[in-house]
């Protein structure tokens, strides 16, 4: 599937901002299954500077600089991005989740030990022995690892509710936990805690998710919105991806934008301003099938 996406972002200042460095992580990624046919990126006011980095974990970042007083920022990405379906290992052959643990864990230096940087703690992201006990659940003795993560990605979608306005960025994740309540950002980051503290590398994905208009209805230009999920390492089967903010094992509806140890490494859009005041900040993707035929 082609897809063309658009995500703008608008931040209206109460008074004029004299100077503004910002890091944008909007250019979706490439790998097996999605492919980059064409990438544009713009901002409003025009920068003094700009580049394009790729950081440590393989993410390209857009880096400006506006340096004249201005009380509104735009920023607009716009992408064609070809998705084909991900081949899913079949769940009951992938391996214990136990020798996923131990392999990752090993002291020498193999593609799966390299994948254990992501079993440790992150800047938004603490394991603990609740986090672990929660889990655990999933993983009895001996159970393959695809099925443990289908069962653990399920239970988070039914024990914990969608809520736009329980939670903000600043939420501790401890917080998220007790009342159980968040939205996508909170259950990938408290579904790859539960993994972490159980030994196990998970990482957090985030992009975009194709939506459905009503039947009938028009698709709406804006009213998609950024997506976040999970994925672990498999050995023998690379990343895996799970959503449970829909109980689903991503497919070809799905965007993928950038990975990292948790969303502060990969935020879309952050930066420093001197002055400005208080903002508004409004965000709109608007994602559309394209038909090659």
């Amino acid at each position: 599937m082609l897809y063309a996406v658009t995500h703008r972002t608008v931040y209206r200042y109460g008074s004029n901002v004299s100077v503004s460095h910002h890091v944008a992580h909007l250019h979706p990624r490439e790998f097996p299954g999605q492919q980059v046919t064409d990438f544009e990126f713009q901002v409003e006011p025009v920068p003094a500077a700009n580049a394009a980095r790729v950081d440590f974990y393989g993410n390209e970042a857009m880096i400006f600089a506006i340096e004249e007083p201005h009380d509104l920022l735009i920023v607009t990405a716009r992408s064609r991005v070809r998705v084909t379906p991900r081949n899913l290992p079949v769940a009951a052959l992938t391996p214990a989740w136990e020798q996923v643990r131990a392999r990752c864990a090993n002291n020498l230096l193999t593609p799966d030990s390299a994948m254990g940087e992501f079993r440790f703690d992150s800047p938004l992201i603490t394991r603990k022995p609740a986090f672990a006990d929660y889990a655990a659940a999933s993983f009895p003795k001996d159970c393959p690892l695809l099925q443990g993560i289908s069962d653990f990605t399920a239970r988070i979608f039914s024990d914990f509710k969608f809520d736009r306005r329980a939670t903000s960025v600043a939420t501790p994740l401890d917080e998220v936990f007790k009342e159980r309540r968040g939205v996508c950002q909170d259950f990938a980051h408290l579904a790859i805690a539960g993994l972490r503290s159980l030994g196990l590398p998970a990482r957090y994905v985030s992009g975009y998710i194709e939506t459905q208009p009503m039947p009938g209805r028009p698709r709406l230009i804006g009213a998609d919105a950024s997506h976040a999920w999970f994925s672990v390492w498999c050995p023998e089967f690379d990343w895996i991806d799970a959503d449970p903010t829909n109980n689903l094992l991503p497919g070809d509806r799905y965007i993928s934008i950038a990975w990292g140890r948790d969303f502060s490494d990969l935020s879309p859009l952050r930066g420093v301003v001197v002055g400005g005041g208080k903002h508004g900040l409004t965000v709109g993707v608007t994602i559309t099938p394209i038909d090659e035929a």
